[in-house]
């Protein structure tokens, strides 16, 4: 099953500072990854969002189990990683969120996403999924 990649370079009109806030809260990401609920099950280290916290993202539907994500890196107001660390039909997956000033008082968001699906065409479906939810989402974002 070949590696999927999702790459979002995009621009806002809010200082960096305000972005990764929000960004770095776990339960905003449900409006990224809709229909996808999101909320923290594990508390981070030195952040309750940072290193070591975990969210659990649930599609709303009965057949669909539950999959987990863990924080690897965090870097205020410029880095995010994260893996799926259980239950997903997805393989090798590592996320990343970098953030910088953009402009006058504006900021920037390169957000990569790598992974491969554990059976034929589950990848190339997640992705088109998937990079279309967070596109959409970003775009409604107002802080």
């Amino acid at each position: 099953m070949g590696l999927q990649r999702i790459e979002i370079d995009k621009t806002f009109p809010f200082p960096v500072d305000r972005l990764f806030h929000h960004l770095s809260q776990h339960e905003n990401l449900s409006e990224l990854f809709s229909p996808i609920r999101v909320r923290r099950v594990k508390t981070g280290i030195d952040d309750p969002n940072g290193v070591g916290s975990v969210r659990r993202m649930a599609l709303p539907l009965p057949m669909a189990p539950p999959f987990e994500e863990t924080v690897t890196d965090f870097e205020p107001d410029q880095r995010i990683g994260y893996r799926i660390t259980r239950g997903s039909p997805l393989r090798d997956h590592k996320g990343e969120m970098v953030f910088s000033s953009h402009g006058d008082g504006g900021s920037r968001l390169q957000y990569t996403i790598v992974f491969r699906g554990k059976l034929p065409l589950v990848g190339p479906l997640v992705k088109t999924a998937l990079e279309s939810s967070i596109r959409r989402g970003l775009n409604k974002l107002r802080l």
